[in-house]
């Protein structure tokens, strides 16, 4: 990632661009680089921010999507953001959901892409076996349509998270809320637009969990990405990209 990691107040975020503010989320273990090519393409029009959720700083006694949720509330207060769009990837679009049910009036739009609330299938059904690389690698591998999305460092970073005990503890304590917080009730409160960027190929929330979300979200619209996983920001952003600009276009230049 090329762009500073800014700490104040104790707030760590990335910040870039001017204009309307898009507000990055990201998933369990995704790394701020995932957004890399989104914030190259929309800067120079919109300003573009990724807090980094504090999965492992929140005392574990209380952490789960709704302290995350609190997290994002005290941040863009303290940045002074309204009518930001949101867009998060996988646990990063639960944490966007749960917290535009409490606080719809901070969010002018909603965009999701392979996002939990409803179901998920994290790391394909089982929690790895943290001493085999080979192991994690595929797993990492399951979360793409093309394996070769899965980087060597993409791999080791990973590898590197689910060995640290204490890294690995806080994960599974996030996953584990995460499935416990099912949004199914609460998405009819959800009326600003919201758009769905799915992979048609994802086995971690697959294509039915997106029809699910449109079917429940009352004002909501379902793009595709073909021969694509879990993260289409990553592997195909060039048409992440185009959809989510059509979408902005729509609610924001109108």
């Amino acid at each position: 990632m090329t762009y500073p990691i800014i700490e104040e107040d104790g707030f760590k975020y990335i910040e870039a661009g001017t204009g309307e503010t898009l507000v990055l989320l990201h998933g369990l273990m995704g790394e701020l680089s995932n957004w890399e090519l989104v914030i190259e393409y929309f800067k120079d029009r919109y300003r573009v921010i990724i807090p980094i959720l504090p999965i492992y700083d929140l005392p574990i006694l209380t952490l789960g999507v709704k302290a995350l949720s609190r997290y994002l509330h005290r941040f863009l207060k303290y940045k002074n953001l309204n009518q930001v769009v949101l867009i998060g990837n996988s646990l990063g679009g639960h944490v966007g959901l749960v917290f535009t049910v409490a606080h719809q009036e901070f969010v002018k739009a909603l965009v999701l892409t392979g996002s939990s609330g409803l179901y998920e299938n994290a790391f394909g059904g089982s929690f790895p076996r943290r001493e085999s690389y080979d192991y994690i690698k595929e797993k990492v591998e399951f979360t793409f349509y093309d394996p070769a999305t899965a980087t060597k460092e993409l791999v080791d970073d990973v590898f590197k998270t689910v060995n640290d005990r204490s890294r690995v503890i806080r994960i599974l304590t996030m996953a584990k809320s995460a499935i416990r917080h099912n949004m199914a009730k609460d998405l009819s409160k959800i009326t600003i637009p919201v758009s769905l960027i799915w992979g048609k190929n994802d086995k971690v929330t697959p294509p039915e969990v997106a029809e699910e979300f449109h079917e429940l979200l009352p004002n909501s619209e379902l793009n595709w990405v073909d021969k694509c996983g879990h993260a289409p920001m990553m592997e195909h952003p060039e048409i992440f990209n185009a959809f989510l600009e059509k979408f902005l276009d729509r609610i924001l230049l109108k």
